[in-house]
Order: structure tokens, then C-alpha cells, then sequence
């Protein structure tokens, strides 16, 4: 899996070579540390709704599986950094099946958390879809029951695939399908959205304020598909360039930025949890009690 997840290190010296691009390498302090941050914020999240019964909803709980996501991107590039300074150091000497069946774990978490994030984002969307139009039975077609089996549905989904993609990633069509559910989500939303925003404007007048509060959701979650798209999309596109021209030296020209797109991976974990505080005043005021839990007592 190393040459999608790391790929530079496989590109043609040919192509190196007719690229004027420099390879951008960036400190593993800088992963190191983002990352950490990253981890700590979304631990933050999930104990925020582990602790508030007011936050034990369904839209949360799918938020929390996006949290969940967003830490898997982190905790990966935490194990790898950790896995290196051991090996540098000569207190961890990995040879052979081992090293293979490490690499192969640490990438097994990246892949799983870009799928967690496509389903969860997608399962969003669909919260959001039904709260706006279907706001009297919403309590009813999304229960906590039916929340639970989604999510495991989906987490379990992610895991096998992303086993499957990692065991393949040799494979052209592997690489095809997993990149492939990248604009497959994109459509998905982006269908939900034109139907949302259409009815709206054509009810603009007959809008409640409940409903009002209902599409304040989905501008958070066109945030959050933002922000994703924006971090993710260079690294996708990376995969399909070093499967599909990795001689071209303009391909390589832009593989030279690997490290970039990486920490833009990183970022992402970072900036979703300010996402929530700033949109959501009810996980805004729970992480207040978290972080000066003194003043509130």
C-alpha cells in the first residue's frame, strides 16, 4: 500500500528528472504536532456527547462517527511518526512479514478514515434531508435503534473495504473503486441538496422557524463538505496521477507536493471541531463545561 500512501518515493527517476519540481518535504514535527491537535479536539467531541444527555441525539451521534474519522486520519500519521522514531533510534527492528503487516495496519487507518468520513458526511446529508422535509415524522424515522444499526452498517462496511483496498491496492481496479467513492459521495449530496434548496426558495414565505433551524444544519454541513473536499481532493487526485501517469513529468511535478496534500489530510481534523463549536451552541456551551469545568462548578 506504500506506493498510494507514499508514493513519491516510487516515481520514475526519468520523470524526476524531466521535472523541474523540487520534492516539497515538510518537518515531521509539524505532522507530528497537527496531528496530536487533531486527536485531542475530536476526543474532545466525543466526550462532549458522551457526557451531555441533551446531546444524545441521532445528528450528533453521526457527527461523533465523523469525530471518529477525523481521529483515525490523525492517530495514522501519530503510529507511523512513532513506528519511525523507534526504528531510528534501533529500539524497534521490523524485517520482512512484519514490517509489511505493520505498514499494513497504519494504512488500513488512513483508508478507513477517508471512508468513514465519505459515509458519515453522506449519512449527514440524509439527517439533514429528512429533519427538513420530513420535520413531523422525523422522531419516528430516526430513531436512536435505526442510528445505531447505520452507523454499524457503515463502520463495518469501511473496515472490510478498507482491509480489501490495502490486501488489492496493486490492483488498477482497486484504486478505481476507492477513488471513485470520493464524486460518488459528491453526487450523492449534491442531488439532496439541489432538491433542499429548491423547495426552500419555492416556500421561502410558508418557512417556520423550526424549518429555519433545520437549514442552518445543512449550511454547517455544506461547511464541513467544504472543508473535506478542500483537504481530500488533492490526495485523490494525487492517487489517480501516480496510477495513471506516474512517468509524465507534469504528473510528477505535482506528486512533488505529496507532503502538502499529506498535511492538508491533517488539517482537516483539526479545523471540523471548530466547525461544530462555531455553528452548534449547544456543543459550544458543552465544550465550555469540558474545558473550564472549575468556574462552571
Amino acid at each position: 500500500m506504500k506506493h498510494i500512501i507514499n508514493p513519491y518515493e516510487n516515481i520514475n527517476n526519468s520523470a524526476r528528472n524531466n521535472s523541474d519540481c523540487p520534492h516539497v518535504v515538510l518537518p515531521e514535527e509539524i505532522f507530528f504536532t497537527i496531528s496530536i491537535v487533531g486527536v485531542l479536539e475530536n476526543l474532545i467531541v466525543l466526550l462532549a456527547v458522551i457526557r451531555n444527555k441533551n446531546l444524545q441525539s441521532p445528528m450528533y451521534f453521526f457527527i461523533c462517527s465523523l469525530a471518529i474519522s477525523d481521529m483515525l486520519g490523525s492517530l495514522y500519521k501519530i503510529l507511523e511518526n512513532i513506528l519511525i522514531m523507534f526504528r531510528n533510534m534501533g529500539y524497534l527492528k521490523l524485517h520482512g512479514n512484519i514490517e509489511t503487516t505493520a505498514d499494513d495496519i497504519i494504512d488500513s487507518m488512513f483508508i478507513l478514515s477517508l471512508l468513514g468520513s465519505i459515509f458519515s458526511l453522506s449519512v449527514i446529508a440524509a439527517d439533514r434531508y429528512i429533519t427538513i422535509f420530513h420535520a413531523l415524522k422525523y422522531h419516528s424515522i430516526v430513531t436512536m435503534r435505526r442510528t445505531v444499526i447505520i452507523l454499524t452498517i457503515i463502520w463495518t462496511f469501511c473496515t472490510g473495504s478498507g482491509i480489501t483496498i490495502v490486501v488489492f491496492s496493486h490492483h488498477i481496479p482497486t484504486v478505481l473503486t476507492f477513488t471513485s467513492m470520493f464524486p460518488l459521495m459528491l453526487i450523492f449530496i449534491l442531488c439532496l441538496y439541489v432538491h433542499m434548496f429548491l423547495l426552500a426558495r419555492s416556500h421561502a414565505r410558508k418557512i417556520s422557524t423550526s424549518l429555519r433551524t433545520n437549514m442552518k444544519g445543512a449550511i454547517t454541513l455544506t461547511i464541513l463538505l467544504g472543508v473535506f473536499i478542500f483537504c481530500w481532493a488533492p490526495f485523490i487526485l494525487h492517487v489517480l496521477l501516480m496510477t495513471f501517469c506516474p512517468n509524465n513529468p507534469y504528473c510528477a511535478c505535482y506528486m512533488s507536493l505529496f507532503q502538502v496534500n499529506g498535511m492538508l489530510i491533517m488539517c482537516n481534523a483539526v479545523i471540523d471541531p471548530f466547525i461544530y463549536a462555531f455553528r452548534s451552541p449547544e456543543l459550544r456551551e458543552a465544550f465550555k463545561k469540558m474545558i473550564f469545568c472549575n468556574r462552571y462548578q
